[in-house]
């Protein structure tokens, strides 16, 4: 019996964000019970902000500004992709993840250089940190998906082909924890129903947790 097509699902991802972080988790349970089959993207939460920094919390707008902290890890995952190919972004976002969000330890440099070596690429990665070397490929990965979903959104995107062709893209889900199993099952199904309906845009109730990591 042939294995049946998988779908792509493009998921676009800023390894800073925690929610993004657990919908990636969500998406790699997905992968096990539909035929999907992720594909892993760069967007940057410092490119979407940069116009509106006076409207953001102070740390938040600190951390977006040129040299904080929202830029080293993106940068170095979009150097790792224009060095090593698309095939280590998804294994370098699970390492950095890991390490910034479930580990604890933060967005670091120190953080950055142990994930490089968790995902087993090299170690002079961690000097793009501060280059822009590769910013026009990771603003135009961005703008990638930003293009098919809008501005008011933030990350991650996920993008699905629609039955015409075209590709459905949306926001989020938004979960805490990540969803495994049957539950993983049916918030995929559920969410690529809503996002199928033309007219349809948004869903949306107040967070009562924190992003809860396992």
């Amino acid at each position: 019996m042939s294995e049946p097509v998988k779908t792509p699902a493009d998921f676009w991802f800023d390894p800073l964000c925690p929610w993004a972080w657990l919908t990636s988790r969500w998406m790699l349970e997905v992968e096990k019970v539909r035929p999907v089959q992720v594909r892993w993207h760069v967007m940057s939460l410092a490119v979407l902000n940069e116009n509106k920094l006076d409207e953001l919390p102070a740390q938040y707008a600190e951390n977006m500004r040129p040299g904080g902290k929202a830029w080293g890890p993106v940068r170095v995952v979009i150097a790792a992709q224009q060095l090593h190919g698309d095939e280590v972004v998804g294994k370098l976002y699970t390492a950095l993840g890991t390490r910034f969000h479930n580990a604890g330890e933060g967005v670091t440099r120190e953080a950055i250089a142990a994930a490089l070596a968790d995902a087993g690429l090299p170690a002079d990665l961690i000097d793009y940190a501060d280059k822009d070397t590769y910013d026009a490929e990771l603003r135009a990965s961005h703008k990638e998906g930003i293009d098919l979903v809008g501005q008011e959104v933030g990350t991650p995107v996920i993008a699905v082909p629609g039955p015409d062709g075209d590709q459905i893209a949306f926001f989020g889900p938004v979960v805490t924890p990540a969803p495994k199993g049957e539950q993983a099952a049916k918030l995929w199904d559920g969410t690529l129903m809503v996002a199928s309906i033309p007219g349809f845009f948004e869903i949306k109730r107040t967070r009562t947790q924190p992003p809860t990591f396992d």
